[in-house]
């Protein structure tokens, strides 16, 4: 099987993938989830015009000549509507947030005024309109202020209680299924044995998933034995993932089983190669309605590959619009060889320059073993099939990393 060119490899990732279903869940455990339907808002906010400040509800004919000596007829608080109305000579006291009573259309604030017993003295004009929040200020019932697809942020979660939103129909999160693979692998905090080493690949993932709104399940690792494998893939089906990721043994090396276990359970196999740097040797196939994604064994190829590729499936199967993180421009912090026939994603640090622009800076070793320049990489630089050398100060292509 040929090597897919990376945005080809994407399209099959992401090709015929459904939305999963709506689900209501309380406002309170919204963050973060996918709106699943257009809202709009339950009421108007504010319901009625309210006062902006502490001052006098007057009316602005009455203070147009000022000094003007008016009667206090009352008092306005937030929560504590005035039943009266304010006639020609007549003033309210009013707080921030109470109801303009009937009659006043401005709000004089307290520094312009001088009270006096039963009076105040408004010492100097007000303009109608002036200190009022007027009713449906910021949104009115009926509005749609949120619509489909929206990655609800913290602030949205405000607008959704101030819209009178107490539950919210969001799409369901993927769940994804991780399984690490291999003799050589064991669990942090055990000490490896000869030729053995500490299993990384799955914490980075299922942190990914997570942030991206996955719900994971920790399959652990198995052993480069067809049965144990074949056990831990029927339990993920058990489970009903959406996603299954493996990591390692995607190849077709003799001690690499996972896709002779994926067929014996009735994967159809949609690639295993991609024309990409690191992980080329990344698979991807169907069991049903379980999309599959093995991963490469390297920490580093396995990581790229699950921004590149899980990303974006969590994404479309959880309801969100926008599927990639987008790329952008930035200037190259050091000199680039040629590249070969696949596409290379270099881990590199940013600094932001004088006028504002960014420079990325690959690290020096890109071998897909090294943990510690992709713990402390801010972004790929993204170099195109046969790009030819550049140099320093040239302008590149970046997608930030999330943290």
């Amino acid at each position: 099987m040929a090597m897919l060119a990376v945005a080809e490899a994407l399209a099959r990732v992401l090709d015929g993938v459904e939305l999963l279903p709506l689900e209501r869940v309380p406002l309170a455990e919204a963050h973060g989830r996918v709106l699943g339907t257009d809202l709009a808002a339950l009421r108007s906010q504010p319901p009625e015009a309210v006062s902006a400040m502490d001052g006098y509800a007057v009316r602005a004919a009455d203070v147009a000549n000022a000094p003007a000596e008016l009667t206090v007829i009352g008092e306005v608080a937030a929560g504590r509507p005035f039943d009266g109305m304010v006639r020609p000579g007549e003033a309210a006291r009013i707080f921030t947030g109470g109801v303009l009573p009937p009659g006043a259309d401005t709000v004089v604030i307290q520094e312009r005024a001088e009270r006096r017993g039963a009076q105040v003295v408004i010492g100097k004009a007000t303009a109608a309109g002036k200190n009022v929040r007027a009713q449906a200020l910021d949104f009115a019932q009926g509005e749609v202020l949120l619509r489909q697809g929206r990655h609800l942020s913290d602030r949205d979660l405000a607008l959704l209680a101030g819209m009178n939103h107490a539950t919210v129909p969001v799409h369901a999160r993927p769940k994804v299924a991780i399984l690490g693979t291999g003799d050589e692998l064991v669990a942090p905090g055990t000490t490896p044995g000869r030729g053995q080493i500490v299993y990384s690949n799955g914490f980075a993932i299922a942190a990914l998933a997570r942030r991206e709104g996955g719900e994971v399940i920790d399959c652990g690792i198995v052993p480069d034995r067809i049965e144990p494998t074949l056990a831990a893939i029927g339990q993920v089906r058990e489970w009903g993932a959406d996603i299954l990721v493996t990591t390692g043994g995607a190849s077709v090396g003799d001690y690499d089983l996972v896709q002779q276990a994926l067929a014996a359970v009735g994967m159809t196999l949609s690639f295993w190669k991609v024309a990409l740097r690191p992980g080329r040797p990344m698979m991807h196939g169907r069991i049903g309605s379980t999309r599959v994604l093995g991963l490469p064994g390297n920490p580093v190829s396995s990581y790229v590959c699950a921004f590149l590729f899980l990303l974006p499936l969590i994404r479309k199967l959880g309801g969100r619009g926008d599927l990639m993180v987008p790329s952008e421009p930035a200037w190259l912090g050091r000199d680039l060889a040629e590249n070969d026939e696949r596409a290379d994603y270099l881990r590199a640090t940013l600094e932001e320059r004088p006028d504002g622009t960014l420079a990325a800076t690959p690290f020096p070793l890109q071998d897909s073993s090294l943990m510690t320049p992709l713990a402390a990489a801010q972004c790929l630089v993204v170099r195109e099939p046969y790009a030819p050398a550049a140099k320093t100060g040239t302008r590149c292509t970046i997608i930030k990393l999330g943290l």
